[in-house]
């Protein structure tokens, strides 16, 4: 998998970013193994820590396995004054998932980030690349709940 990806790729360390990203998207469990980092470091001709450190450097990469669905809650200043605590707090009685974990049926991991860029509906959520907004209680288990039964 890893080298079908690589190759689309030129050797260089700029492509490094764009590389991790192809690669973390087509894990089911949308994270980057050792395997691949061991394999994009030989690959660019690079170190395994320099490929380590850009992976824990930047919080969209992660290097533990995810859910099918990945929330992110923003909790950027507007969305925090708008509730983002409490959207994490209904997420977290919906789906018994504390910040930072993965449901046992693999369906859904949830993180938060700084800022999803769309302050004007705070408060917001991301679910792999999907972004809803205004979100009240009612909207989050709606939400959850087509999830649950595979409709988007």
């Amino acid at each position: 998998m890893y080298k079908n990806i690589c190759k689309n790729f030129e050797p260089k360390r700029d492509n490094l970013l764009l590389i991790l990203h192809e690669i973390q998207d087509s894990h089911p469990q949308q994270y980057i193994t050792k395997n691949a980092m061991k394999y994009v470091a030989e690959y660019l001709k690079i170190s395994i820590a320099q490929v380590k450190g850009v992976i824990s450097f930047y919080t969209m990469f992660s290097t533990t396995p995810r859910g099918k669905y990945l929330i992110r809650v923003c909790n950027s200043t507007a969305c925090f004054i708008k509730g983002s605590d409490n959207v994490l707090e209904i997420l977290n009685n919906i789906l018994d998932l504390e910040k930072e974990s993965i449901t046992e049926d693999n369906l859904f991991s949830l993180e938060t980030c700084s800022c999803l860029g769309v302050c004007g509906n705070a408060p917001v959520m991301m679910i792999n690349k999907e972004v809803y907004g205004n979100l009240n209680e009612k909207k989050i288990k709606k939400i959850i709940s087509d999830l649950k039964r595979g409709n988007k």
